[in-house]
């Protein structure tokens, strides 16, 4: 079993618990009685120009503790402050310390689109990420068959909610079309042993079809690398563990951005 199959295996026991606490049907009933969304995250990328989606992430697996010292809100004002278009909240407890607290905390502070960065197994998680205050979820290709995906696209379209449908090569770009995706972020990240490949995004760029948003995911550490994203057309960059090891969190997005 792969770290990936343990984080997707521990997602679906987690909403077996929550379900314990707040029935499937009741967690559903409250989301859509919230205000439907208006899709901010996907519009948010599809302005002009390279969008960023900023992370908060105080651990990983491959890392380990990335943030010893994790002030998330201050994190997140100053990603709000220093232009990120999105934030990026983890909130998978047990692998990367997140906190669905965490999210829920930004979201009702920051005025820009937030993503529930989790492990997608279940409509459950979607509705629990609308009452959140998410305007986005992930779904991860690798865990998901190709109707479940397909499902998951049908529940955030009617609570309002982008999706963020993750692929990391061309038989999975394949499958988030078929589904329906509106965003495919292609991760440089390999979820199964955690080797990065920085230039995996710009190969598999050309199989994403124009007026499907593009996210480079992942291994983003220089001004130069940004450039090579840009390059390729990308819509958007997911950069979390280089900004939340910088020492000014503002300096380094500013340098990324290609401002100073």
């Amino acid at each position: 079993m792969t770290i990936l199959d343990e984080l997707a295996e521990y997602a679906a026991a987690r909403v077996a618990a929550a379900e314990k606490y707040v029935s499937a049907e009741e967690v559903r009933e409250r989301a859509l009685s919230l205000p439907k969304g208006d899709f901010a995250f996907e519009k948010a990328l599809a302005k002009d120009g390279l969008s960023f989606i900023c992370e908060c992430k105080k651990a990983s697996p491959s890392k380990g503790v990335i943030a010893e010292d994790f002030p998330y809100l201050d994190i997140a004002k100053k990603y709000e402050a220093a232009g990120a278009d999105c934030i990026s909240v983890l909130t998978e407890p047990k692998w990367f310390l997140g906190s669905e607290k965490y999210l829920e905390e930004i979201a009702g502070e920051v005025k820009i689109p937030c993503l529930r960065k989790d492990f997608t197994v279940s409509d459950y998680m979607i509705y629990e990420a609308k009452l959140l205050g998410a305007s986005a979820v992930l779904l991860i290709c690798s865990i998901l068959s190709p109707s479940a995906i397909e499902r998951y696209l049908g529940v955030c379209d009617e609570l309002g909610l982008s999706a963020l449908v993750e692929a990391h090569n061309a038989e999975e770009i394949k499958t988030a079309l078929s589904a329906g995706a509106r965003i495919i972020g292609v991760n440089n990240r390999d979820l199964t042993d955690f080797s990065v490949d920085t230039g995996n995004a710009g190969r598999l760029r050309t199989l994403v079809p124009e007026g499907v948003l593009f996210v480079s995911e992942s291994g983003v550490k220089t001004r130069e690398d940004v450039a090579k994203i840009e390059q390729s057309s990308a819509d958007a960059v997911l950069v979390g563990e280089a900004l939340m090891r910088a020492e000014d969190i503002s300096s380094k997005l500013a340098e990324l951005k290609g401002e100073r």
